[in-house]
């Protein structure tokens, strides 16, 4: 039955009733007078209250993880004010019974912590007021203020930023999410703390009122009620005043002082009261200033030499120690850094070897050379997280494209540029790039609100403006709607891009096989028929490859080796195979352009552009339409501009034309006009609705 019952009231506590139910007891306090005693015990608890959340704010890794703190804020004002009334209350009806009258702590902090001077106490609250009022909370509610806008404004930039990784395969759709997540519960935080704030101000000003009206309602009580004299009067009713005022500033003070606290703390995880210490006492220099400076005040004639001298030993003695202790490290990693040299060069082979068909090393299919500067980007020891990040590329392409994407080989190049890195592809030269590592690259998306001051280049990517700016101005950057993204990210970005866009290039005979090889598990009489009996491996590669050029996934292999296995017999043409193969894959290509939206804005040509390119196609014959160079010009600029118009509008840019020019245009704007996709009538599933955007004529 105990049992039982301890499992019920359990339930009643995590059922979320009883923080309702104590909301309802405390304003029942405003209505209804407690005796003493639970005055003493609401006292008490209020004070302890006060000093939990003060040290939860102090020892919470993140702002973040207490993001119910207005709330307790709220509440724990609602309770000092509900027991602000409750005493003022018992105060005014039985004060002239004298100093206990409002019970034990009341008591205690009008006798002894001021003494039973009823004028050091007015002093001493009204000096705790000021700090309150003027100081903490003032200073607190301005920061709070400038946090929730800041956080606003930079809301845009850091959701580009996820994107932006998302997109480049640093993070996976649940990373995204997460982070999504807390890009809102921070500012819907911040937001509340610049209004949370407020009460801790309105605090302090029904404090300093409740003092005066207590004050000058107990002296008239005193003197008309009771027949007290009135230097009797005050003095009982002023003590009592003040010692409620004093337990009702104590509280108040500490949770001003814990909303500062969470509001001036970096957003990011830390431990607040090691960084402190790191910080402040970190620098040995600053603490032998500071010995040297004491220990001078401390050698004059008058005044306090052992405080002064003793203070100064101290400071003295823990910069040595920090010294000693950053020595030893030092030491210890010259160590470790010499220790495998020692070791590499024992093994390193003489120069007489002769050479041999080992000597010749294949060329690697990806590859990513750095500058020594930028080695420590790669470098997991030196906190590196290139690596990684290429890793979550591979895996996010791989997924997407449909097979395997290659590893990519990292190198150091003393030949380069200290910051410069290259991305190699069979050993070729795809892109390249300069780093700044100590700075941050922030990219002009398109619209931002101002200017940011560093070194001007572009995304090596995508070629949008973009500044290196000091890691400090990242906030600011944000807020002005640029993306703001670091060293390694840039470099995962251009890579990510460039696989994209030679993913083609990356598919070979054997990728090929290995997709036979995983189709075989689940489809074995499809490829049995398929290859080679009906359809050459070299012919299967081609089409694969002419899909990915055109960014087509080839993730659906089974349907693919179908289409091809009923269209082989008839052709080995891979372009004519990669058309058929294209109308099967037709809804996956547009939900992959467009999405799930039922509407697809498309382009098309004019009738007299489109029978002359269909004229061109049939007097060219396999070499393709000859167009005049004047028109093709023309043509390529004005695909150019309607494009720009369909990203501005945040829409696909798709180029709809008959299925006998879609293959000749699609290698017409591949170079010229990034962005564009041209798909053939018969490529749109019958589940979409086509909206024409414009016609481009000639």
């Amino acid at each position: 039955m105990a049992q039982a019952q301890t499992l019920t009231i359990r339930d009643f506590f995590r059922s979320g009733i009883g923080v309702p139910i104590g909301i309802l007891a405390v304003l029942a306090m405003v209505v209804l007078p407690p005796p003493p005693l639970a005055l003493d015990i609401l006292f008490t608890f209020n004070i302890a209250l006060s000093l939990v959340v003060l040290m939860a704010v102090f020892y919470v890794p993140r702002p973040l993880e207490f993001g119910v703190f207005p709330s307790v804020l709220l509440l724990a004002t609602l309770l000092r004010l509900a027991l602000n009334v409750a005493s003022t209350r018992v105060v005014l009806m039985h004060g002239h019974t004298g100093h206990g009258a409002a019970g034990k702590v009341i008591e205690s902090f009008g006798e002894f912590v001021v003494g039973g001077n009823y004028a050091v106490g007015v002093v001493v609250f009204i000096i705790l007021t000021i700090i309150n009022f003027v100081v903490v909370t003032k200073g607190a509610g301005r920061i709070s203020e400038v946090t929730a806008r800041f956080t606003l404004d930079a809301m845009p930039g850091k959701q580009m930023a996820i994107d932006a990784d998302l997109n480049a395969g640093l993070i996976t759709q649940d990373e995204a999410r997460v982070r999504r997540h807390e890009v809102r519960a921070e500012a819907d935080f911040y937001g509340s703390m610049d209004g949370a704030s407020k009460f801790a101000r309105g605090d302090a000003t029904a404090g300093i009122m409740i003092l005066v009206l207590n004050m000058l309602g107990g002296l008239g009580i005193g003197i008309l009620a009771h027949d007290m004299s009135a230097g009797d009067a005050a003095r009982t009713y002023t003590l009592l005043t003040i010692g409620d005022g004093l337990v009702a500033q104590l509280p108040a003070l500490l949770l001003s002082t814990a909303v500062a606290i969470i509001v001036t703390r970096m957003s990011r995880s830390q431990d607040m009261g090691g960084e402190i210490s790191r910080q402040l006492f970190g620098q040995p220099k600053a603490l032998y200033v500071s010995a040297g400076i004491i220990g001078l005040m401390g050698l004059i004639p008058g005044m306090p030499n052992i405080a002064f001298l003793g203070i100064a030993a101290l400071c003295a003695g823990a910069a040595r120690m920090l010294q000693n202790k950053a020595a030893a490290e030092a030491a210890r990693a010259e160590a470790e850094a010499a220790a495998p040299a020692t070791d590499a060069a024992a093994v390193v082979p003489p120069e007489s070897r002769e050479l041999s068909w080992e000597d010749v090393r294949p060329v690697d299919l990806l590859g990513l050379e750095v500058g020594y500067r930028l080695v420590p980007l790669v470098d997991a020891t030196q906190g590196g997280d290139l690596l990684a990040r290429v890793r979550g590329i591979r895996r996010k392409l791989t997924n997407e494209l449909g097979f395997l994407v290659p590893p990519v080989h990292i190198r150091d190049n003393l030949e380069f540029a200290p910051t410069v890195y290259r991305i190699n592809l069979a050993g070729v030269p795809v892109g390249e790039g300069v780093i700044h590592p100590d700075r941050e690259l922030a990219i002009n998306p398109g619209r931002v609100f101002g200017k940011v001051s560093g070194i001007e280049t572009t995304d090596p990517a995508f070629g949008m403006e973009a500044v290196w700016i000091e890691p400090s101005a990242r906030d600011h950057a944000q807020t002005l709607g640029y993306t703001v993204v670091d060293p390694s990210t840039v470099i995962a970005t251009h890579l990510s891009h460039l696989i994209q866009t030679h993913a083609h290039e990356l598919l070979g005979h054997e990728e090929v096989q290995q997709l036979l090889t995983a189709l075989t598990r689940s489809s074995p009489k499809l490829v049995e028929d398929l290859v080679p009996k009906a359809l050459p491996m070299s012919v299967l590669v081609r089409v694969l490859q002419g899909l990915l050029a055109e960014r087509v996934p080839i993730r659906n292999m089974r349907t693919i080796l179908e289409t091809l296995s009923e269209h082989a017999p008839r052709s080995l043409d891979p372009m004519v195979l990669q058309s058929q193969v294209r109308v099967a894959l037709g809804r996956q290509i547009v939900q992959d352009i467009a999405g799930l939206k039922d509407e697809l804005p498309v382009i098309t040509l004019e009738n007299d552009l489109e029978q002359l390119l269909q004229g061109s196609l049939n007097a060219g014959g396999t070499s393709g339409p000859g167009l005049e160079p004047g028109l093709a010009e023309r043509l390529q600029q004005r695909l150019t501009e309607t494009t720009r118009r369909q990203e501005m509008l945040g829409e696909p840019a798709v180029l709809l034309v008959p299925p006998t020019l879609r293959q000749t245009l699609s290698r017409f704007v591949r170079a010229g006009v990034p962005g564009l996709t041209v798909l053939a009538w018969n490529e749109i599933p019958d589940n979409r609705r086509v909206r024409l955007v414009t016609a481009v004529g000639r």
